[in-house]
């Protein structure tokens, strides 16, 4: 019996990508240090699918580890979500973003390879478009990076495609996600990060149940409509399901492929505070404050060539995006740990 191997499994995007394809009848393995997530994500997956999930406990720079599983289990396919995530803390300890990101991909291929599984769907970012000067994104569009976590995912895709163009048998598809919001419908799992979020939607959530004072808006000068940044902010059950959609198209296919996924409609952050605000009918206080590092005014996709490589489209709103991350803080207001 195959198993897709899901890195950072138990993971915000991790668990709602298992549940997906635990519906669509993949076995499912996930292999996670659990720095940034929860068992318990995984345990409410099962519950929710009524499927069970293989849950390793390792850490993807850890080779041996990683070959055990491979050893152990048949892997069909491998979904790379494992890496450290925070813009701002990738400023301040770049080394760790390098060797956890750049490094652990880099022992994971090598493993894959000795086994023979060369399809991989990697967990990519719109960082690697840096301060575009067009919108909405092409994947055409020239890359660069503004941070070091940007930086090590433009590294990882340039690891990718040396790595296609020596070895033509392997199929991979870079994801370039945008900026993923919500939780599943059910309530039963969604976004719980450590300490202070970094991104928006679990921050207005925690401000809204009472668990922050007010939100911070990094920045009201920027050229926008209102000032704050706009993002193209994808449901992460839309995320979730472009992943089903890319390991479906590996099947048939070899070579690499960039693909966003994103919605193709950008939202202030205002935009964001006042539709949470009014859908779930909870005030949301918030300061204006300075800049942050790294930070650019506008990004948001050109989703054509997911529509057109994938057969995939983000279906959700914006009022789904804002009622789903409530109904998942209100009734999990600790996270996991509730």
């Amino acid at each position: 019996m195959s198993h897709i191997l899901l890195t950072g499994g138990a993971g915000y995007i991790g668990s709602h990508t298992a549940l997906e394809l635990l519906n669509a009848g993949f076995n499912v393995l996930s292999f996670d240090n659990f720095s940034n997530s929860s068992d318990a994500a995984l345990k409410r997956v099962e519950q929710l699918s009524g499927k069970s999930v293989v849950s390793v406990k390792g850490d993807i720079r850890d080779e041996q580890a990683l070959r055990d599983v491979f050893c152990q289990y048949d892997i069909a396919a491998v979904v790379h979500f494992a890496g450290l995530k925070a813009v701002g803390e990738s400023t301040q300890i770049p080394l760790h973003y390098y060797d956890n990101n750049v490094a652990g991909t880099v022992t994971l291929c090598r493993v894959m390879r000795e086994f023979g599984v060369k399809k991989l769907v990697f967990s990519s970012s719109a960082t690697v478009y840096g301060d575009a000067k067009q919108v909405p994104i092409p994947e055409t569009a020239p890359r660069s990076a503004t941070n070091p976590y940007g930086q090590s995912k433009l590294m990882i895709e340039h690891i990718l495609e040396d790595l296609v163009r020596a070895e033509p048998d392997w199929g991979i598809t870079l994801l370039r996600y945008f900026n993923p919001v919500g939780a599943h419908d059910s309530g039963q799992i969604g976004e719980d990060p450590n300490g202070i979020p970094n991104n928006l939607m679990p921050f207005i959530s925690q401000v809204a149940v009472g668990k922050r004072e007010q939100l911070s808006v990094f920045g009201d000068d920027y050229a926008t409509h209102d000032g704050t940044g706009v993002r193209d902010y994808i449901h992460v059950v839309d995320l979730a399901r472009g992943h089903l959609k890319a390991l479906q198209y590996l099947q048939t296919h070899s070579g690499i492929e960039a693909i966003n996924l994103g919605t193709g409609t950008g939202y202030s952050v205002l935009d964001m505070v006042k539709a949470f605000s009014e859908t779930n009918k909870v005030p949301v206080p918030y300061q204006i404050a300075p800049r942050r590092p790294g930070d650019i005014a506008v990004c948001y996709a050109e989703p054509a060539k997911a529509r057109t490589l994938l057969g995939w489209q983000a279906e959700k709103t914006l009022d789904d995006m804002v009622r789903d991350s409530w109904r998942w803080q209100s009734a999990n207001p600790n996270g996991y740990s509730s």
